[in-house]
């Protein structure tokens, strides 16, 4: 538990805190949360509408904009208007960005590529797929070293 002097606070009139600090009061019954401008309905259809249109990934309202929408609706969903929608569309963004991310390190293994370029992800959506992707680079670089010049002819006597 926080242990120390925090305000002063004015009842009822809005003031930005840490995520960790407004989820302990509103836990306490001390307040009530205010979401981010970016977690509203209209704003996040079109997020995830560009997200789909795009080949590319299209930059995200937030670096931590899953876990702050986890956070915020586990904890305060009844400060949020349309909490149900809320969750439902960053889902669907977020399922839509994965699939995006996997066809992409498919690709990218395919084609045997040395280095990739992971514009507008966030540090949680790499964290899916970096063990995919280790293990897959790592059966690559052991397929080319057996392959080298002069030990291909053993290679295809298995």
């Amino acid at each position: 538990l926080f242990q120390g002097d925090l305000g002063p606070f004015n009842p009822g009139l809005p003031v930005e805190v840490p995520v960790w600090l407004a989820i302990n009061l509103k836990q306490r019954q001390k307040c009530r949360l205010i979401p981010p401008e970016w977690m509203d309905v209209e704003k996040l259809e079109e997020i995830r509408e560009q997200e789909r249109k795009e080949d590319t990934f299209t930059p995200m309202p937030s670096p931590y904009y899953m876990e702050l929408t986890k956070l915020l609706l586990n904890y305060a969903s009844d400060n949020i208007p349309k909490a149900d929608e809320i969750r439902t569309l960053v889902k669907d963004t977020w399922d839509t960005r994965i699939a995006k991310l996997r066809l992409s390190a498919d690709s990218f293994v395919r084609q045997q590529e040395a280095h990739a370029k992971l514009d507008n992800l966030t540090l949680m959506e790499i964290n899916t797929t970096g063990t995919f992707l280790t293990q897959a680079l790592d059966h690559m670089y052991k397929l080319r070293t057996n392959l080298q010049p002069g030990e291909s002819a053993h290679s295809q006597d298995f």
